[in-house]
């Protein structure tokens, strides 16, 4: 892998980074359950990949303090980027968070915390399937 200065980079390319790293471990793992229709693999996947999803995850991970001090860093760094994209079928608030989340992704992955990531996606695994995000508030 090419090694990328992610201190450097702005929030958004960090989302970028992140929103690919998140979308490969998110498949792999319904692919992992025993899932072998695409159909089926992608309505579950929105449970994990919506902008809605990572805002009600990052509610979880605030209310029980997931994240270390750093990676609330990056995840202000994805939230605040001036984006000149709209959101579609969300708020802005929730797409905010979501470029946030996956910032943080980006970063962790970037930075080489292998471990602390596939410690991460491990926990958001479990939120989805423990259904904790599925009566998330609407923002």
């Amino acid at each position: 892998m090419e090694k990328l200065d992610y201190e450097q980079m702005n929030g958004l390319s960090l989302a970028y980074i992140g929103d690919a790293i998140y979308e490969i471990k998110v498949r792999t793992h319904l692919v992992a359950t025993g899932l072998t229709k695409v159909n089926d693999l992608q309505k579950k996947s929105r449970h994990y990949v919506s902008a809605k999803a990572h805002a009600a995850l990052f509610d979880i991970m605030r209310d029980e303090d997931y994240l270390t001090e750093t990676e609330m860093h990056y995840f202000k760094r994805g939230r605040n980027a001036k984006s000149y994209t709209k959101a579609k079928n969300t708020n802005v608030v929730a797409y905010r968070i979501s470029t946030g989340v996956e910032a943080m992704v980006g970063y962790l992955y970037l930075s080489g915390q292998e471990e602390r990531l596939e410690q991460m996606m491990n926990w958001i695994y479990e939120q989805v399937e423990q259904g904790r995000t599925d009566d998330a508030k609407t923002r």
